[in-house]
């Protein structure tokens, strides 16, 4: 039952999402003043070559090839980290199942939100775009760490779930949280687009604070179901964190600007660069 309320807190919080931009009164920014700017000769290489590594290494690592028993028996729970230790559960198929409702409901859930206000609506595709680009960046990193890595799932440490589940492939899929790190990446994205566009907004820090409540709820139904350790994430909810709001970000400001001193990304199909003005006085 607590899973359940968890799983329906995640919901409530996206309709929350959605339904406050549709009703709110907030006045966006000027119509004049352009909230995003895309540099298609940088982004799209971007997206393509991030989409195109993600694309491989899924089919890389759920081929690992499952572990032998004498492997799994071998493993000593007293090897793990005490921050991670206590989190050695059995497996939990039912939880499991559960975390996948509002995995797969998070991906398209920026797409409902911006068509819900009128002046993102105006941007969606601007905004989809980016939101794609934020995904593709977030899949570089996770799956990149997920093929690179092997790390044995908390269940696999478990004598409770059977030594099937335990010899797995996927068993040895645990570094890092896949379902948090798209949570984290999805909801953090509405929070800074929102921010973007209605920044005179008094309540725009609750949609990082609902960000925050949706990918809490799925680290602890991952973490419940022995799929992952508490490291595995945090590190998930840091990196979609940031692929979210970052990505927004930089295409709304320099990445560092001071009276004299600009630094900015620039860059053609092939390759990007950084570049850096200074104005003498």
């Amino acid at each position: 039952m607590i899973k359940l309320s968890i799983c329906k807190v995640i919901f409530i919080t996206a309709y929350i999402f959605c339904c406050y931009n549709g009703y709110a009164q907030d006045a966006p920014v000027n119509k004049k003043i352009v909230i995003y700017k895309l540099k298609p000769k940088v982004d799209i290489p971007i997206v393509v070559g991030c989409a195109a590594w993600c694309g491989y290494t899924l089919t890389q690592i759920y081929t690992k090839g499952p572990s032998t028993q004498e492997q799994i028996l071998s493993l000593n729970i007293n090897n793990i980290d005490p921050l991670d230790r206590w989190a050695v559960n059995p497996y939990n198929a039912k939880v499991d199942k559960i975390s996948y409702y509002p995995f797969y409901a998070a991906f398209p859930l920026p797409l409902a939100f911006i068509i819900t206000g009128k002046a993102m609506r105006n941007d969606f595709l601007k905004l989809g775009f980016l939101y794609m680009e934020s995904l593709a960046i977030d899949g570089l990193l996770g799956s990149s760490a997920t093929f690179f890595v092997n790390q044995y799932r908390p269940y696999a440490y478990s004598s409770s779930t059977s030594m099937e589940q335990r010899t797995i492939q996927n068993a040895k899929n645990s570094f890092y949280a896949g379902h948090v790190e798209v949570m984290s990446c999805s909801t953090f994205f509405i929070a800074e687009v929102y921010a973007g566009y209605y920044p005179e907004s008094k309540i725009k820090w609750l949609f990082f604070v609902l960000a925050g409540t949706a990918t809490a709820g799925m680290g602890y139904l991952r973490i419940d179901a022995g799929m992952h350790f508490p490291s595995d994430v945090l590190l998930g909810a840091v990196t979609g964190a940031l692929s979210g709001i970052l990505v927004p970000y930089f295409h709304n400001h320099k990445i560092l600007k001071t009276s004299n001193l600009s630094l900015a990304p620039f860059g053609s199909s092939t390759a990007q660069w950084l570049s850096m003005t200074y104005a003498f006085n």
